[in-house]
């Protein structure tokens, strides 16, 4: 079999990874074109292991051996992935890469809006009715 059928075969799946990563909004979506990336990465390995051992007397296949540490990456990513996008979820309520790009907690939408310096009037409402039981 020649080189360029598998390395064809890479390229396609490595460009549909990539078109994953680049255009989906969904965090698992995401997870899954970077293993579908991954995994046409082992393809390659394979293929230029095969290729070389026909070449060499002696075969060591360092690329199988190679495909088998990135298939380990691979599930410890996938484990750690999932993981935080499911503690996301918990927490926010969505998975939607959009909605999660602000990780930074802004002001309280509930509480009262700040007057301003200088104004000398205390904040109202909940939030210091709070502070005052807890004073």
């Amino acid at each position: 079999m020649h080189l360029a059928y598998p390395a064809v075969l890479s390229v396609l799946l490595f460009c549909t990874g990539l078109y994953g990563v680049l255009a989906r909004r969904n965090a698992i979506l995401v997870l899954m074109s970077v293993e579908l990336m991954l995994n046409a990465v082992n393809l390659n390995l394979v293929a230029f292991d095969v290729w070389l051992s026909k070449a060499a007397e002696e075969t060591l296949h360092s690329g199988q051996a190679l495909t088998l540490f990135t298939i380990a990456i691979a599930a410890a990513e996938i484990g750690i992935g999932l993981a935080i996008v499911l503690a996301v979820h918990r927490n926010r309520g969505t998975s939607d890469i959009d909605k999660l790009r602000d990780t930074a907690e802004g002001p309280d939408e509930d509480g009262p809006a700040d007057d301003g310096p200088g104004t000398g009037t205390p904040a109202a409402g909940p939030a210091a009715e709070k502070a005052e039981a807890t004073a």
